[in-house]
């Protein structure tokens, strides 16, 4: 069967479920007895196995297929809900999410899953003790007869005249799938998921398993018991790709007959539907049909089409800024006033078009209580998370970025900064230490922070370190403050471990997260308090496609300064300018710091002879708390530009992070001033 052309739609739903999996099961920890909480899992696990076991990933149907048994236990309350099984299914999540990533890539998706499966097979048969009392519910769903001779035993019979009574109807339902369908198990938990959340499936044929597993020809039947029309039903069906007919069967009030309410529902063939396979179950009907029509109004898009349709729009800016200027010479009323209306337009537009890169830092914080679990267990330590700001969003290109960066800090938090909880009892501390990952927006940023209530950063050890390391001297270190010091552990090559270790890295500091994140336009600063705990904040840009910038002229070239970067404009006399190792330096606020000319810097020739100059203008920039000055010929002004790369032909130039197309066509260089500060 051919199935690459439904890789992609594997892929994205794959991840989905798995997310879906990993948000509820540490919930199901603390809430054991939540059997909608399995429900949820369950759900997932069950059309993950489907999906993988049409497309031929046997590792990853043969893993969820024996989670979702276990969860099916749980559910029918013949399990109880433990750390053991809890564990298990967290170590079949991580393979899981190994085995999607490995598809990925161009992979096989194979893994070796049998002790986990054997794992899984002890519990479901209760030789771990993870079982308990067998406790059968009668309400639970029921074996499935041959629908033809609709062969109901007294159990069903109860359960269809109390459904009466109670004003649901049942209906026998035959759907057949159109002949084009290939994921025919995905479509029909699609069928399911859908019709369940308007009712009670009471029975298939073929057995749920099978039709899931793709294993029946192009139909199946099924009995749902439910308080809305045929007519609802029907446009339920509908909603479903890949549906070429269905037939509705109303089941009499002696249900000793079968009354024929035939319904045909014929549909073209319709492309494959790229919605996530899970339809969760609401509570009220309104927040189901708010649900459903909000689940029909999205798509998927790749987010090179947004990069190329963001491009695009670059060329339409451009071609408003030379519009503008040209109204500005042509006297002429209409056009200024269509102009004025495009820009406004455009800026919408330009508005609208970044919004849809932006996406929740929740994606990159939903990993995060499940390794601070793993961790807790490995270091027998007490830690409760707690995530403020998830909802906090992010350019897609930053938070594909920032996770590795985010998970180094947490588990140096962890190692090195909460106590265990003997130590913490000592100090009147609760056993339990608190670590809180928090985002938020402050003007252009995004700033996450991530804060522990354990020992703060040991000033005596960090300074001791940064002397032996030459990174200042012993006088030096009396005029620096505690967040200071702290600040040289992100240094290269830092570490006050007494022993190395696999939880928060291998004794080479933080210098690698403080480089990820200078990479992406941001900076990371730290405060501590000696015996009350740290804070690491991370300050980055909302976005990396645009950035705004201060516009400086230099003889006839222009440059853009990133205001993010900026402290202040400064104009100077020039008889302020002083000498200090032979380098120059200014006075800035009583702080003695560097200035470099641009001019110097990027060998930009004199155009003209200019008279000698009195005053220099002076843009100071940040990195840190290191200040430079840089020494302009003058201001133009502010400007939002998209920030465009160099491109492979000239790589990497020296303090030049990209380029911008101005308004009247001529290229700025923008100004990377971290490689300027020293």
């Amino acid at each position: 069967m051919e199935t690459e052309q439904y890789l992609d739609m594997f892929l994205d739903e794959s991840r989905e479920h798995l997310q879906i999996i990993n948000d509820n099961i540490l919930q199901l920890e603390k809430e054991p007895e939540d059997i909608s909480i399995v429900n949820e899992i369950f759900r997932s696990a069950h059309t993950l196995k489907g999906m993988s076991a049409t497309m031929g990933f046997e590792d990853i149907a043969s893993l969820t297929h024996k989670m979702e048994n276990v969860l099916d236990l749980i559910r029918n309350h013949q399990l109880t809900v433990n750390s053991e099984i809890i564990d298990s299914i967290i170590v079949g999540i991580e393979y899981l999410e190994e085995m999607v990533q490995s598809i990925s890539e161009g992979n096989d998706g194979k893994k070796d899953v049998t002790t986990l499966l054997s794992r899984l097979e002890q519990i479901e048969k209760g030789e771990v003790a993870a079982t308990t009392e067998t406790i059968i519910i009668p309400d639970q769903q029921v074996n499935t007869v041959d629908v033809e001779k609709l062969d109901l035993d007294e159990f069903q019979l109860t359960i269809l005249k109390q459904a009466k009574e109670q004003g649901f109807e049942p209906y026998q339902i035959s759907i057949e799938l159109s002949d084009e369908c290939i994921l025919k198990g995905a479509r029909a938990y699609m069928v399911f998921e859908a019709l369940e959340s308007h009712g009670e499936i009471i029975q298939t044929t073929p057995t749920v398993e099978e039709i899931e597993d793709g294993n029946f020809g192009q139909s199946f039947q099924l009995t749902l018991l439910t308080g809305d029309s045929s007519n609802t039903i029907k446009e339920i069906i509908e909603k479903v790709s890949e549906v070429k007919e269905a037939n509705i069967q109303l089941l009499s009030k002696t249900l000793g007959s079968v009354e024929s309410e035939k319904e045909s529902i014929k549909k073209d063939n319709e492309a494959v539907d790229i919605q996530p396979a899970v339809v969760k179950k609401e509570e009220n009907s309104k927040n189901k049909s708010e649900k459903r029509t909000s689940s029909s109004r999205t798509i998927r898009v790749n987010l090179e089409k947004i990069d190329d349709l963001l491009n695009l729009f670059e060329e339409v800016v451009i071609d408003r800024s030379r519009l503008e200027v040209i109204s500005e010479t042509i006297d002429d009323i209409d056009l200024k006033e269509t102009v004025e209306h495009m820009s406004r337009v455009s800026s919408d537009m330009q508005s609208l078009i970044l919004a849809m890169r932006m996406v929740p830092i929740e994606q990159v914080f939903n990993r995060f209580p499940r390794m601070i679990r793993g961790l807790s267990k490995d270091l027998n330590k007490q830690i409760s998370l707690e995530i403020i700001g998830a909802d906090t969003e992010l350019d897609r290109t930053v938070i594909d970025e920032i996770g590795d960066p985010l998970v180094h800090l947490i588990r140096n938090s962890v190692d090195h900064g909460i106590e265990i909880p003997e130590e913490r009892r000592k100090h009147g501390k609760p056993e339990e230490g608190k670590l809180v990952l928090r985002a938020f927006h402050s003007g252009n940023h995004v700033f996450i922070e991530i804060e522990d209530d354990g020992a703060g950063i040991n000033r005596d050890k960090v300074q001791s370190k940064a002397i032996e390391n030459g990174l200042i001297t012993e006088q030096e270190a009396e005029l620096l403050t505690d967040d200071q010091i702290a600040a040289f552990i992100m240094s290269s090559g830092f570490s006050t471990a007494d022993k190395v270790s696999d939880i928060s890295g291998r004794g080479v500091g933080l210098d690698v997260v403080k480089s990820k994140i200078e990479s992406l336009g941001g900076q990371v600063s730290i405060e501590t308090n000696a015996g009350q705990g740290s804070i690491f904040s991370i300050q980055l840009p909302l976005t990396l496609s645009i950035i705004a910038t201060l516009l400086v002229s230099v003889q006839k070239e222009t440059y853009a300064v990133p205001l993010s970067s900026i402290i202040e404009t400064v104009v100077l006399p020039k008889n302020k300018i002083m000498l200090a190792h032979g380098k120059e330096v200014m006075d800035f606020r009583g702080k003695v710091i560097p200035i470099v000319s641009l001019a110097s810097i990027f060998n930009v020739p004199a155009m003209e002879k200019k008279p000698d100059q009195q005053n220099y203008a002076i843009v100071v920039v940040k990195k840190g708390e290191k200040l430079t000055g840089l020494i302009v010929d003058a201001f133009i002004g502010q400007k939002e530009v998209v920030l465009k790369s160099l491109g492979n032909y000239l790589g990497e130039v020296f303090a030049i992070s990209g380029a911008t197309i101005l308004g009247d066509g001529e290229v700025a260089l923008i100004i990377d001033p971290n490689a300027l500060v020293k």
